[in-house]
């Protein structure tokens, strides 16, 4: 690890008392498909999605555990294979019991952490649906603690979507990130 990493693992948020980072396994497939089916705002992939995740992309997904390793908030993502050093990150859930908390903010800096570790990350991805200000908040903030600029762009029009109404995919770029 660099000087510049370690000094920014120093300034990255800290989890919120009762709770550690970690990456997610197989077996946390089936609680990540209830967070996401809980939120009331993710599309909900199918659970075989969920355990595929926590298989293939554990090394660019996190997950918030309780202190019995339960997990009750996650992140995942993945490396762009046409961008190798853009994390686009796929879905942000928290349970309803921990939001408010600040660990949807520290998991994003937390999957950062874990990512700069093996790959030069120098911008992040992610799409939000419109008027979703939980995420633009967070995302923006993100933006802002890593001295990077954000472009916001449509990546999926309503008409894209195959199976019915859906609001469309704006895609948050944000970068350079700064280390």
């Amino acid at each position: 690890m660099t000087a510049a990493q370690a000094d920014l693992q120093a300034e990255f948020l800290e989890m919120p008392e009762g709770l550690r980072i970690d990456r997610p396994h197989v077996d946390d497939g089936a609680a990540l498909w209830r967070i996401a089916k809980d939120s009331g705002t993710l599309d909900l992939n199918s659970s075989y999605s969920y355990l595929l995740w926590c298989r293939d992309f554990s090394g660019t997904s996190v997950v918030a555990r309780t202190a019995d390793g339960e997990p009750v908030a996650f992140v995942t993502g993945y490396i762009r294979p046409e961008r190798p050093h853009t994390l686009l990150v796929w879905q942000v859930a928290v349970d309803a019991a921990q939001r408010g908390r600040g660990l949807a903010a520290a998991l994003l800096d937390g999957l950062t952490r874990q990512v700069i570790g093996r790959h030069e990350l120098t911008s992040m991805e992610t799409t939000i649906s419109p008027g979703n200000t939980a995420s633009e908040r967070l995302f923006t903030s993100y933006a802002a603690r890593h001295g990077a600029s954000v472009e916001r762009e449509v990546l999926f029009d309503t008409g894209q979507f195959p199976d019915g109404p859906h609001d469309p995919e704006v895609l948050y770029r944000i970068g350079p990130l700064s280390f």
